[in-house]
């Protein structure tokens, strides 16, 4: 099924892409691959931010990561034009604001990969890193990078 079907199925509608913050581009196509600099956790336009484990729930954590997974779509749909370029999710790389004692990040990360299985189906399934971090750029709580195998154009 198609991607931008199955957005409009799920009544998803992605934010505008966000523009880098620093000396980067969002995303870069190389080799049949395309890699999604991370997005910070934007929920409903605004910054999510603060620590897992502190002042964040773990609801919260996985909302904050969905938002980073919708920035990234926003991201390679702007880059490629269409969702139906992407052929694969091969990887999601999600950094999380949390203290020292919380251990739940990979549940957090669920919020994102959760996202990609949705739209994608069995193309959204991806290997994953989830790691904790003391402080992401912005005071994000959460930041979640990608790469897809995409389609030429």
């Amino acid at each position: 099924m198609s991607a931008e079907v199955r957005l409009q199925e799920l009544g998803i509608i992605l934010p505008e892409p966000a523009a880098p913050v620093a000396s980067y581009v969002p995303v870069v196509v190389e080799g049949g691959f395309a890699y999604v600099s991370g997005q910070v956790s934007f929920v409903d336009g605004k910054l999510f931010t603060g620590r897992l484990g502190e002042d964040v729930s773990l609801d919260d954590g996985i909302t904050a990561a969905r938002g980073c997974g919708m920035m990234i779509l926003a991201q390679i749909k702007a880059e490629l034009g269409s969702l139906d370029r992407v052929r694969r999710v091969v990887k999601l790389g999600a950094f999380v604001t949390s203290t020292p004692e919380f251990t739940d990040q990979p549940k957090v990360a669920n919020g994102a990969s959760d996202l990609m299985a949705e739209v994608f189906g069995d193309a959204g399934q991806h290997s994953r890193a989830a790691v904790g971090v003391p402080s992401l750029p912005l005071g994000a709580a959460v930041e979640v990078d990608a790469i897809f195998a995409v389609t030429e154009d």
